[in-house]
């Protein structure tokens, strides 16, 4: 949906913990090494399930990523082989409506322990806030997009991103973490420690945001799509999405000049695209708008040229592209 979200901050976490990265266990890519690993096997939807399971999991886990590295994560199709892959893991985790082949594999599947993100925290309809009356074109414009992955119809319209909200990611892992001392209580303590170390790190980590974007000469920023909802919400931004949640549909004509209006009134000087999307549209209305283009992940895969090896090495990248486009450094 082509929404501004004009929202209201929330009280930072102030518990701060040292964010030093620390090794992680091996992700598989190769379907293969899905069961029988000797291993508590998770198969995992895309990389920020990926990543949770790794570090809650460490050297008890063997991690396999259905999304491969440099694929748009919405544009999977299950393969045979995956399906597969499903029915010999001991656990999978996925985000229920992000990816909808995924969604069907899941539930067809006979893998004892099924863990869906979405039940782990508080999803909302994007829009529902605004009143600038976007709400409706951009169901419309999601609609004539065609790429019916976006659409997240199984969320009842509402935004599944909440891994870009350190604080609904740590909720996130806090769920994941009890499945998995469920799952496998043998190693249930190692488990609920891992779950602690890393709750302490993403609560620093929106510590760092929170300081890092104070004294900012603008709360508006513009992306590609509406996938930093909830991260707007948090530090009290505007997010102003040239294409609602589809990354790929083409604004209208109409939407680019309102948006060469708001970056003017509103002191915007940076177009964000992403990684695993064309940025022809970025360049586009920067272009039309005299604005520079630059990145702004959502980390939905890591590839060689994202700006970090992990969550949050990209988080902090996030972090410096905005205190720039946002006048803060």
């Amino acid at each position: 949906m082509n929404v501004r979200r004009r929202l209201i901050p929330t009280a930072a976490v102030t518990a701060v913990t040292a964010i030093a990265m620390g090794a992680l266990s091996a992700c598989s890519s190769d379907s293969t090494a899905a069961g029988n690993t000797g291993k508590f096997d998770v198969v995992a939807s895309f990389y920020p399930m990926a990543f949770l399971a790794e570090q809650i999991g460490g050297d008890h886990v063997n991690v396999t990523s259905l999304t491969q590295p440099g694929q748009e994560p919405h544009d999977l199709e299950i393969s045979a082989k995956q399906t597969v892959q499903l029915e010999k893991t001991d656990a999978a985790l996925y985000l229920k409506g992000l990816q909808p082949s995924v969604d069907e594999a899941i539930g067809q599947s006979g893998v004892k322990t099924k863990i869906d993100a979405a039940t782990l925290t508080t999803l909302e309809t994007p829009g529902a806030e605004d009143a600038h009356g976007h709400g409706d074109e951009g169901h419309a414009h999601e609609a004539e997009g065609g790429h019916e992955g976006h659409s997240h119809e199984t969320l009842g319209g509402k935004d599944p991103h909440v891994w870009l909200d350190p604080v609904k990611y740590a909720e996130v892992a806090e769920g994941v973490g009890k499945a998995f001392e469920k799952a496998d209580p043998d190693h249930a303590a190692d488990y609920r420690k891992n779950t602690e170390t890393l709750v302490g790190r993403l609560n620093a980590l929106d510590t760092t945001f929170e300081t890092g974007l104070k004294g900012r000469k603008t709360d508006v920023f513009i992306t590609t799509h509406a996938s930093f909802g909830y991260f707007a919400e948090r530090y009290g931004l505007t997010e102003e999405a040239i294409n609602g949640l589809d990354p790929e549909s083409e604004p209208s004509a109409a939407r680019v000049k309102e948006l060469a209006e708001t970056a003017k009134a509103d002191g915007v000087t940076t177009i964000f695209y992403e990684t695993l999307v064309s940025d022809d549209t970025a360049k586009t209305v920067a272009g039309d708008a005299g604005l520079r283009t630059d990145v702004l992940d959502p980390l939905e895969g890591i590839t060689d040229t994202s700006r970090g090896d992990n969550y949050f090495e990209v988080m902090e990248s996030n972090l410096k592209a905005l205190q720039t486009a946002l006048g803060t450094a």
